[in-house]
């Protein structure tokens, strides 16, 4: 197993100052980068393998690509609530926000406790972490039911309203993913995406018709219909 001190010595080898400025471009910053590809970063992970206590060490290094090492060396099972208050609060980008998401939350047993908590957050961040949350569960855990889905799209009509870019993306994404689900789900969200349609809010308004474009669109159609 690698220590903290060789894998920064690693990533420190591994950098790539002029690929900073392209992590800018598509807004992560706010941190001390690298520029570190996740092409690179990725496989790197997979060689080191899961290991919380190392990922705990990492993530509070000041270096971007090292809390983003931190998120695919965590372990779901011990990856506590307390873990992620902390990483969620201290995230500032939205790659980190996403991966935590995608890649942890949906294999806790608390994913569904906090996505309810961090919806109604007040930082931007913290909110943007609920949908991405939804995101990951109706993605991965396959064996949930459609009803804990359906369950999320009240909450999605709810904040509809806020126009901050990271949030309004992710609550999009949210509804877009649960409508490409199933032919039964493909619906309800439609249904929901056409409620949020006459709310009036700009940010709301863009959701929806966003959302309507895709999930009435003929590729979805024909992928759910063909299931």
């Amino acid at each position: 197993m690698k220590t903290l001190t060789q894998i920064l010595k690693d990533l420190d080898e591994l950098a790539n100052p002029e690929y900073v400025s392209t992590m800018e471009h598509f807004g992560i910053k706010g941190g001390k980068a690298l520029g570190i590809k996740n092409a690179v970063l990725k496989p790197y992970a997979k060689e080191i393998g899961r290991n919380q206590d190392l990922a705990c060490e990492l993530w509070d290094e000041p270096f971007h690509e090292a809390k983003l090492l931190a998120i695919w060396l965590s372990e779901p099972k011990k990856f506590t609530e307390e873990i992620a208050e902390k990483w969620v609060s201290e995230s500032y980008s939205w790659d980190l926000i996403d991966a935590m998401g995608m890649k942890i939350l949906p294999k806790t047993a608390y994913s569904e406790k906090k996505v309810l908590e961090w919806s109604i957050r007040e930082a931007e961040f913290e909110k943007r972490m609920a949908f991405a949350t939804i995101v990951g569960i109706t993605i991965h855990n396959k064996k949930e039911s459609d009803e804990t889905r359906i369950n999320f799209l009240p909450l999605i009509e709810r904040e509809a309203w806020d126009d901050r870019n990271f949030v309004k993306k992710a609550v999009n994404w949210a509804l877009r993913t649960i409508g490409k689900r199933s032919l039964y789900l493909n619906k309800l969200a439609i249904t929901s995406a056409e409620r949020i349609q006459k709310q009036d809010s700009k940010s709301a308004k863009w959701i929806a018709s966003d959302a309507l474009r895709e999930l009435k669109g003929e590729k979805v159609q024909e992928r759910l219909k063909a299931k």
